[in-house]
């Protein structure tokens, strides 16, 4: 019964093999054809080259607050003093409108690294002002950070966003 089945299947020709190779060949004709159009989509070298920047830190003395501009947004790298960190280390977390942890916003305790755009209007805070040691404080609306970055007084909703970044050595900090 098997041999009449097999003898029922008809076989391949030549016009099925052209058949076939004309279609791969239009197919990928078809891709050389649009992967220019595609790959015109990919970001230019200078966007690449500004989704990250290296700071050198090793300049930056302790208790200053300095501002770069990464992906056009300045960021504060702050070179924190040991009472700045036992200060931010002792505020019981459920007294904050957006509860975090010291720890969990710094990678080292002596450098915090924060975006430094208020989260109420998109105003630029000022830094090493404030009620708090080492705080920010926005004049526009009156918010208040400490000096980890954590909402404290004032309108705004959310902490100082950390940005993603990793320390190169003890002297340099890759921010992106």
């Amino acid at each position: 019964m098997e041999a009449s089945a097999t003898a029922d299947e008809p076989t391949p020709t030549r016009r099925d093999f052209l058949f076939i190779a004309t279609g791969a060949v239009g197919v990928v004709g078809a891709g050389a054809a649009v992967w220019p159009l595609i790959d015109q989509m990919n970001p230019d070298a200078t966007t690449l080259a500004a989704a990250s920047t290296e700071v050198d830190i090793g300049n930056i003395a302790e208790g200053q607050i300095v501002t770069i501009k990464w992906r056009g947004k300045p960021v504060f790298i702050s070179h924190r003093t040991q009472a700045e960190i036992e200060a931010a280390r002792a505020v019981p977390i459920d007294e904050l409108p957006d509860p975090a942890t010291d720890q969990s916003r710094t990678q080292k305790p002596e450098w915090l690294i924060v975006i430094g755009i208020c989260t109420h209007l998109g105003c630029v805070p000022l830094g090493n002002d404030g009620p708090f040691q080492g705080g920010y404080f926005c004049p526009c609306h009156g918010s208040v950070y400490d000096a980890s970055g954590r909402i404290r007084q004032g309108p705004a909703p959310k902490n100082l966003a950390v940005p993603p970044y990793a320390f190169d050595g003890d002297a340099k900090v890759k921010i992106g």
